[in-house]
């Protein structure tokens, strides 16, 4: 049986991007935050291209990515 692979090239140059973080459990959405910036960084995003948001918790997520959707500034939400 073959198995089918896709895969992308990844490229962050240009791109706006919004990232929303829960200040519940910050010790571990810190290192979810810095992991993103990482990745995001490596793949040739602007510093200065990425708006992060933080929120209470997880309840208030998706009002905030529904939210920065809206304004329609964004390629990409996490």
């Amino acid at each position: 049986m073959a198995v089918k692979e896709l895969s992308a090239n990844l490229n962050a140059e240009g791109l706006k991007v919004g990232i929303v973080v829960s200040r519940f459990n910050d010790f571990l959405t810190k290192q979810l935050l810095e992991g993103s910036l990482d990745c995001l960084m490596r793949h040739g995003a602007r510093e200065t291209a990425i708006t992060v948001v933080w929120v209470p918790g997880s309840n208030e997520s998706p009002l905030a990515i529904e939210k920065m959707a809206a304004t329609g500034k964004f390629n990409a939400l996490i």
